[in-house]
């Protein structure tokens, strides 16, 4: 019985080896189909047992056949089916992926058999199903693509999708990248809207892969191709040679002109003989014009043109009769502060000076005389053909005033005239344009004392004058204000006669005495020794007393009074030898010797 059981077993581990042998050569003939037809799933619960060679090389074949899944890598798929909300990958792992049609919107005709880039999202989930997705997958590779194309400088096709501040945003491989309005193109662009939603080649200039940006060009695509032409036609230029161009763009400073794939500059001042404030007087955008070729540089590729030259400069046209002392006519171009330019035909100038607008010998601004734009007439001063300068007047279409000063302003005749501007010694007044006089600050008044003009007017005031003095051949008028009055202090030298008596109030202590006022123009100055009262005390401020004038000089309008000459004898005796003096000084011819007298008399008063 025994023997029958142990012969029994070796048959079942015969069949067994023999079994094994089978699998192992059908998995060595066709180890995929032994994969796909091996049951995990009884393996791991242990229904079915395994030896241990075969699980090895099963698990060989796993790594050999199948994708890791652990590498967070971007992989190829394929669409094995699609439902109405997934898609079914393949990406030859142990189970199929599963991704979201919403990833595959932008391809509406996806259909089983696609090939699609991947990545794994989420390994397995709660069905042993792989999660991926496209989504992530582009944007990788898109990344990719660009980081390469950066690198090698390939070309990129992008779709533009709109505007933006300063350009336009590009869809380049899904990417958003910017394209800078000055990338366009190498001419100014003027309507951004016309390239949305055209299809571009672009050059990667720049990434930013912090903040994930993308900076794309165009113009970098055309620009080596330009500027080989730019040599090309610059090879074949000459100057002199008179060329056909575009008004590409216009700045305030000229004019950029497409030659046919180079461009050249026509500064302004090689637009017009004439003045122009900015080129849009002359040309306009896509005129086409003929310009000529001033200079070039080969190895800057810049070049100057001018539109003027093609014309005879305006002083070689200028009427051959015209000649100084001619008038003309002619607008006013620009205002300096030394004068104006008139052109008196087109490109051709002359200056009116300021100092030619006006026979007044007080300069002003030009602006005061003509405006921008203004027709004027003028006289021709200079004419210089060679140098093409010109000089002109509008004084001298009018009579010099100082023909017939001598009938119209004689000495001693009285006017009025308006203040113009003072100097510290003196005003000057102007009795008609291009004739003024000076009133020296001496002559203003009879008895103000005046340290500066502005105290005694202003300007713009009417002052009336005496001629005083006039020099027609130096062009000069003295005059006077306060000559159109009778002097007050005639009067007062007999009213305030050294020895006259007057009661007045002791306005104010000063240095050495005190001042009384005997009327608006007289103020007398009392010395210290002469403020002394009978009962010996001394007048002080706002006390009203009896005074007696010891001294009076008209000339500098010097007046000496004394309060204590009038109670003592001493003081009495001193005012009647003042008196005497007087009277003898009006007897003298020399006004020094009198005024050393007064002095002497005054130092003796006053106890020197």
């Amino acid at each position: 019985m025994a023997e029958a059981k142990n012969t029994e077993k070796q048959q079942d581990v015969a069949q067994t080896e023999e079994k094994q042998t089978l699998q192992a050569s059908e998995q060595q003939q066709n180890p995929q189909q032994f994969l796909e037809d091996f049951n995990w799933h009884k393996y791991e619960e242990g229904i079915d047992e395994v030896a241990d060679e075969q699980l090895d090389q099963f698990e060989k074949l796993v790594e050999e056949n199948f994708v890791d899944t652990l590498h967070n890598e971007v992989v190829e798929g394929t669409v094995i089916k699609i439902t109405d909300q997934d898609a079914i990958i393949d990406i030859n792992a142990k189970s199929e992926g599963v991704i979201s049609l919403n990833e595959f919107r932008y391809n509406p005709d996806l259909k089983e058999g696609d090939k699609v880039d991947v990545l794994i999202d989420v390994r397995e989930d709660e069905e042993g199903q792989l999660i991926l997705s496209h989504r992530k997958a582009r944007v990788i590779r898109a990344w990719e693509r660009v980081n390469k194309a950066q690198e090698d400088g390939t070309v990129v096709n992008g779709s533009v999708k709109c505007r933006t501040k300063g350009g336009m945003i590009v869809d380049v491989f899904g990417i958003e990248a910017f394209l800078p309005g000055s990338q366009i193109d190498v001419k100014p662009i003027r309507d951004y809207d016309a390239y949305v939603g055209k299809n571009m080649e672009f050059k990667v200039v720049k990434i930013n892969h912090e903040f994930k940006n993308v900076v794309v060009s165009h113009k970098a695509l055309i620009e080596a191709d330009i500027e080989e032409q730019k040599k090309e036609i610059i090879g074949q230029l000459e100057k002199g040679q008179v060329l056909e161009g575009v008004v590409k763009n216009i700045t305030s400073y000229g004019v950029f002109v497409d030659l046919g794939g180079v461009d050249g500059l026509v500064h302004i001042t090689d637009l017009s003989w004439s003045r122009i404030n900015h080129p849009n007087e002359v040309v306009e955008l896509d005129q086409t014009l003929n310009v000529v070729i001033l200079d070039f540089d080969e190895d800057k590729t810049r070049i100057q043109l001018g539109l003027k030259q093609l014309s005879k400069h305006p002083w070689e046209a200028l009427d051959e009769s015209l000649k100084i002392g001619d008038n003309v006519k002619g607008k006013v171009t620009v205002i300096a502060d030394y004068g104006a330019f008139i052109e008196v035909e087109e490109g051709v100038e002359g200056l009116i000076h300021v100092s030619e607008m006006s026979w007044s010998t007080h300069l002003r601004s030009a602006q005061d005389f003509v405006n921008v734009g203004d027709e004027v007439e003028a006289k021709i001063l200079t004419l210089d053909r060679e140098e093409r300068k010109m000089s002109l007047g509008i004084k001298q279409l009018t009579p010099d005033p100082w023909t017939d000063i001598t009938s119209k302003y004689p000495v001693g005749s009285k006017h009025t005239g308006e203040v113009r501007n003072f100097t510290n010694f003196g005003v000057f007044v102007e009795l008609e344009e291009g004739i003024d006089g000076l009133i020296y600050i001496s002559d203003l008044s009879w008895t103000k004392k005046i340290k500066h003009p502005s105290e005694f007017c202003k300007v713009g005031d009417k002052l009336d004058v005496v001629v005083l003095e006039l020099d027609v051949e130096g062009r000069k008028l003295s005059l006077g204000h306060k000559q159109t009055e009778v002097n007050p202090w005639d009067k007062y030298a007999e009213e305030f006669a050294v020895g006259t008596k007057h009661t007045a109030e002791i306005t104010d202590i000063v240095d050495k005495g005190a001042t009384v006022k005997f009327n608006t123009d007289v103020t007398a100055f009392v010395p210290s020794r002469h403020l002394i009262k009978e009962d010996e005390s001394k007048l002080s401020k706002g006390e009203t007393a009896e005074f007696v004038v010891i001294e009076f000089n008209k000339e500098f309008k010097r007046v000496v009074a004394s309060h204590t000459a009038i109670h003592k004898e001493e003081e009495q005796k001193i005012v009647k030898q003042a008196q005497k003096k007087s009277k003898e000084e009006d007897n003298k011819t020399t006004l020094g010797d009198a005024n050393a007298e007064l002095q002497a008399l005054k130092d003796k008063m006053e106890g020197k």
